[in-house]
């Protein structure tokens, strides 16, 4: 097969591809013919299997056979500017060999790079989402892009559920309104629940998508470990000042890391890695372990990268901006602190190790506590059965319609509404967008100066066409800014930490209890950018900081939790020995018996105290002091949604407030004017979707996404803080509005 594919590419080809690797990967075998063959394809197989070569030999190959293409003739789009760094070394390589020039451009890119570009573009041009939106304006590469041929799409898995892949996908429909050539698509994804959904994504409602999953035999170990304290812990712990089962935590990763050659530790959230690297540095400050996440600087992340590629450190701690390819060398461990949420999660991480064809890929997941250690076992075996979560593409997402109705506008002066819309619905995240949706959408931006419509159904720029241009610069990212709070103790007047925008946003309201720096605060006030609290002694009901955006949990996976505490307890309850069925339950989820065994013991305390065991056909509500506890297996979405109904219909009925606190497992109401009987009588009520509409508006979430989708809609300035802005003058302003209804719609989908 090898010669077969060879004999369809050009020789300067062939021989770079000998001079490289030698033998082409299986993924590029089943995939470069395709391409070749003008078919748009969407490539999925694990990482580490030649994923980029496979899209771009083919084009390198078409390159070399057309040399007189005009410029710019390839776009490669990725989601990371650091992708885009380590591929221009990686790309340069061929383009050096096959005398084809390719450049780099995205935000950090100099203006005297800019100007080259402009006076000699490239044939293939590397650039960000954002970057292409900034080059569908522009006044001297937008000619150049008449010229493309080709368009790769790198990651596309982390583009095709969000904002920015509804703002990319418009932006390929506009490329191609602009191109003298149907371009070619070729997308490159690790693999996802709908494949074909991805696809239809990347090329839009009405074009055809070659599907490719390519799964490459390779060997993915997952361990899950939940450390039990030592004497040695013990001592640990008082010396940090943190629990026991904290410090067995931390020796259980420095063991991994000692044992391997570069491991990556994975976060769920920015403020947990910072505790874990705080607390590594505070236990051996030269431990070779250091911390990378998108809130450092360029600089600061370059260089710890280097460090792991080139061996000064063993580890890093990092969040989800180490999940993509950037070149970090070899790693041959991939660490997850705390249950992976997801199994398109965890199957993304531990495949960042053993990346290499025939490599293996090991991960271990260090658990805190039962839920997150029977969640991490479900997680595990559904990764390895493959049963991967469906993936949902945003639809008809108005922050990101109003954006690129401007950049129409200010590409072509005038337009249609009915030009406008036909352009929309070729995309597959707008295909079904009604007309009324976009009129509203226009009229909106009519009424607050960006643009003017007429009678006759068209659309031109405004008078104030700077006010157009500067609102479309100031959102070229859909990525929402996230403001972070200095936490101050208010007696003493020194700072305590960082709270970031989303645990503000969820929990910052007076009275609430939190986690922060190892000790238990109280909120006493909030202002200028600043909490302030008070150390309160009794911890029970604390929110920890490090969560706010956390990973929801799916209902499946968390249903699958309930049902091993069913079939646990059923089997205990018919006399089977606990040691039977704790080896079965083990053998099953493929655990040491021992981690099983701990992960069972609250179980044990409920059947022994005589208590109904909470699982997937049972809820549990009890009540301890002023909390009313639902235990429920929903999943985090599902448990908001009805804590926030039960939240609002219980202070509407007693009339006082009753907080919220809510995970997959269980949803925490806490009022001293409440009961659990009071509680299992509202679960009982039958809700209206109005009901449920005004439970969602009330919460803090909605309100900080209707700040988001305000700031993108550019009726709120992007620096305005929640603790500065007047939130519910902006509710009242905005209500009935498609910031309002946006916020709403983006709340209920993803909250």
């Amino acid at each position: 097969m090898q010669e077969d594919v060879e004999g369809l590419l050009s020789k300067p080809v062939v021989d770079a591809i000998r001079e490289k690797f030698g033998e082409l990967t299986d993924a590029q075998k089943i995939a470069i013919p395709h391409i070749l063959s003008g078919e748009n394809v969407l490539l999925m197989t694990p990482t580490g299997t030649g994923k980029t070569e496979a899209a771009l030999l083919p084009i390198l190959s078409m390159l070399t056979i057309n040399r007189d293409l005009q410029p710019i003739s390839t776009l490669y789009i990725t989601p990371l500017r650091a992708l885009n760094r380590d591929l221009l070394d990686r790309i340069d390589w061929w383009c050096q060999r096959l005398d084809i020039t390719v450049a780099v451009r995205h935000g950090d890119t100099s203006e005297r790079e800019r100007r080259a570009q402009s006076l000699s573009p490239p044939q293939i041009l590397i650039i960000t989402p954002e970057a292409l939106q900034s080059l569908l304006i522009g006044k001297v590469l937008r000619r150049y892009l008449a010229n493309v041929r080709w368009v790769i799409v790198d990651e596309v898995h982390e583009l095709a559920t969000d904002k920015r892949g509804a703002q990319l996908a418009v932006a390929l429909r506009r490329l191609r309104k602009i191109t003298k050539h149907d371009f070619q698509i070729v997308g490159i994804s690790a693999t996802v629940g709908s494949a074909d959904e991805v696809g239809r994504f990347l090329v839009g409602s009405k074009t055809e998508c070659k599907v490719l999953i390519i799964p490459i035999p390779r060997e993915t170990i997952i361990t899950v470990l939940f450390p039990t304290p030592n004497e040695s812990d013990k001592e640990l712990a008082e010396y940090l000042g943190v629990a026991p089962d904290v410090a067995a935590r931390l020796r259980v990763i420095k063991e991994l890391v000692e044992s391997h050659s570069s491991t990556l530790i994975f976060t769920n959230t920015r403020p947990l890695a910072e505790i874990l690297a705080n607390r590594f540095k505070a236990w051996m400050e030269t431990f070779p372990v250091s911390i990378h996440h998108g809130s450092l600087s360029r600089d600061r992340r370059l260089h710890v990268e280097r460090e792991l590629k080139y061996g000064q450190l063993h580890g890093l701690i990092c969040t989800s901006s180490l999940e993509m390819g950037i070149d970090i060398g070899r790693v041959d461990l991939c660490i997850q602190y705390n249950s992976p949420r997801e199994v398109t999660r965890i199957i993304q991480r531990v495949g960042r190790s053993g990346h290499k064809i025939g490599g293996t890929a090991k991960g271990v997941i260090i658990v805190m506590d039962s839920d997150d250690a029977l969640e991490a076992m479900v997680i595990s075996k559904r990764a390895k059965a493959g049963l991967l979560e469906p993936t949902i593409i945003l639809k008809n997402c108005l922050d990101v319609l109003q954006h690129q109705v401007a950049g129409l506008l200010l590409e072509y002066g005038r337009l249609s509404v009915e030009e406008m819309l036909g352009l929309f619905r070729e995309t597959y995240n707008y295909r079904d967008l009604e007309m009324d949706e976009l009129q509203e959408v226009l009229s909106y931006m009519a009424n607050i100066g960006l643009l003017r419509l007429d009678q006759s159904g068209m659309a031109s720029r405004p008078i104030n066409q700077k006010r157009l241009f500067d609102y479309y610069f100031n959102n070229l990212s859909m990525i929402p800014e996230e403001r972070q709070y200095l936490v101050v103790d208010a007696e003493a007047g020194s700072p305590v930490g960082i709270l970031d925008e989303s645990f503000v946003a969820e929990y910052g309201e007076i009275g609430t209890k939190f986690i922060l720096a190892g000790k238990a605060w109280v909120i006493t006030s909030m202002s200028n950018e600043r909490i302030y609290v008070a150390p309160v002694k009794e911890g029970e009901g604390a929110v920890p900081s490090w969560v706010g955006d956390e990973i929801p949990v799916p209902l499946e996976v968390a249903m699958e939790v309930g049902e091993i505490r069913r079939r646990y307890s059923e089997l205990l309850t018919q006399g089977i020995p606990r040691s039977t069925v704790v080896s079965a339950l083990a053998s099953e989820y493929e655990v040491p018996v021992e981690v099983m065994s701990r992960s069972l013991k609250e179980i044990d305390a409920h059947i022994e105290l005589g208590i109904p065991v909470p699982n997937d056909k049972q809820v549990l509500i009890e009540k301890a002091g002023d909390f009313v506890i639902i235990h429920l297996c929903g999943g985090l979405k599902i448990n908001r949604t009805i804590g926030r109904l039960m939240s609002v219909y219980l202070a509407e009925k007693i009339g006082a407030p009753v907080t919220l606190v809510s995970d997959p497992y269980r949803i925490v109401l806490k009022s001293r004017h409440i009961d659990h009987v009071m509680v299992y009588n509202a679960l009982r009520e039958q809700f209206t979707d109005e009901q449920v509409k005004h439970a969602i508006e009330t919460s803090n979430i909605f309100k900080r996404r209707l700040v988001h989708v305000a700031r993108k809609m550019g009726v709120v300035e992007k620096e305005a803080s929640l603790l500065d802005v007047n939130i519910q003058q902006i509710i009242l302003s905005l209500k009935g509005t498609p910031p309002y209804k946006e916020a709403l719609r983006f709340t209920l989908i993803s909250d």
